[in-house]
């Protein structure tokens, strides 16, 4: 921008303007550079063009790639007179000659030249016309359009080169602008991953958990009603910390059960409630210190693998016997949940629907971490979660899990 700011500098001392105008256009291009929002910018852009020349009307109007405009920004028109001429232009007469030829116009007599097509009903009276494209890299996203010369009877040819040298700069920040809504697109779909991700690792586990527990209520309302009775209730007091949590959520607050407690508590909640839904013995081993040693995100996230791997031995395993650790080796905090059941073969692809490994997985990665799926058909499951400590000794790392 530095080059096209001096070439103005150039343009406009050999063309004889005063320092205002200089400074107009140095300031119109500063005020543009650094525009993130899209229609901001575009509003912006066609504001500073118009006083630039001193045109009484001004329009930018963007065009797709089949040459039709598709957004058409003006300035000069007030509302309810936009209202009343309808439908913005698509790219007749005029309009549509910059388009096609891809070059300035400079018209003192709009009505006079043979490619005008007139204007609608209520459109206010114009007579000098000044066409310029906006270019980048050799592609023209747009054009700007300035009629009606406030100080004289038709726009000069140094007021051309001015919105010629203008519209250079209006390019670059059309496309920066463009580039920073696609970012924050990009940035949206990420936290809609991440949304959906948290969801299924946690809260929807918990609901898929409730629906497992009360599958044969019915059968055990005939053989032990009070059995029946406690697991309902079971399922009552998840459900109402499942509610807690979304609600949580939706907040933006800490989806876990780390909110109330702390990590190994949360962690036995968790064995605690595998207990009770698929009816296994659960061996629990877990270490203040290793819990000590990761900062409260990374507690979170070790949470959320841990629900994310019970709730794997609950609805695939039909496990009878898990056993869950968590223990650090001096260089990383370890967490191991492995149970007996029927067991898979990691490297087989897995359906669409199963996307709780998956989903470990890019959690792990997300904490500069090591996940470790050791399982075989009929062998049972053993996952392993490796990341650093926050805090700890320089002890070498174990050369296993």
């Amino acid at each position: 921008m530095t080059s096209t700011r001096g070439e103005a500098a150039d343009v406009t001392a050999s063309r004889g303007y005063a320092d205002p105008r200089i400074e107009a256009l140095d300031a119109a291009t500063r005020a543009i550079s650094e525009l993130a929002d899209v229609d901001i910018a575009l509003q912006v852009i066609v504001d500073h063009v118009r006083d630039l020349v001193g045109a009484r009307y001004a329009a930018l109007g963007i065009v797709d790639r089949y040459g039709f405009i598709e957004q058409f920004i003006t300035r000069g028109i007030e509302r309810d007179v936009r209202e009343r001429i309808g439908a913005p232009p698509v790219g007749h007469g005029l309009l549509g000659l910059i388009i096609r030829e891809h070059r300035s116009y400079r018209i003192p007599v709009i009505a006079g030249h043979p490619d005008s097509s007139g204007f609608p009903p209520n459109h206010p009276p114009m007579r000098s016309f000044l066409g310029v494209p906006v270019v980048l890299e050799g592609r023209a996203i747009g054009n700007f359009y300035l009629t009606d010369k406030v100080d004289a009877v038709e726009f000069s040819e140094d007021d051309q080169r001015l919105v010629e040298v203008f519209a250079r700069h209006a390019a670059i920040a059309i496309d920066n602008a463009r580039l920073h809504a696609q970012v924050r697109r990009l940035a949206v779909d990420d936290e809609r991953e991440r949304i959906g991700r948290d969801l299924h690792d946690g809260i929807i586990q918990t609901l898929y958990a409730v629906a497992l527990s009360l599958e044969d209520v019915g059968e055990l309302m005939a053989d032990d009603r009070r059995a029946a009775e406690e697991r309902v209730d079971r399922a009552i007091d998840s459900l109402n910390d499942a509610i807690g949590d979304l609600r949580n959520f939706i907040y933006g607050l800490r989806p876990e059960l780390l909110g109330r407690t702390t990590l190994i508590e949360s962690i036995r909640s968790l064995t605690e409630e595998l207990r009770g839904t698929a009816l296994v013995d659960v061996d629990v081993v877990l270490d203040p210190a290793a819990a000590d040693a990761v900062a409260s995100d990374v507690e979170a996230e070790l949470l959320q693998l841990a629900r994310e791997a019970l709730s794997n031995v609950a609805r695939h395993a039909n496990a009878t016997v898990v056993e869950v650790q968590l223990r650090s080796d001096g260089r990383d905090v370890i967490l191991v949940v492995s149970d007996d059941g029927v067991g898979f073969d990691p490297a087989r692809p897995r359906s669409g629907e199963h996307q709780g490994l998956a989903n470990m997985a890019r959690r792990v990665s997300s904490l500069d971490g090591r996940l470790v799926v050791e399982s075989s058909v009929g062998q049972g499951t053993r996952i392993i979660v490796r990341v650093p400590r926050s805090v700890g000794t320089d002890t070498p790392r174990e050369d296993a899990p």
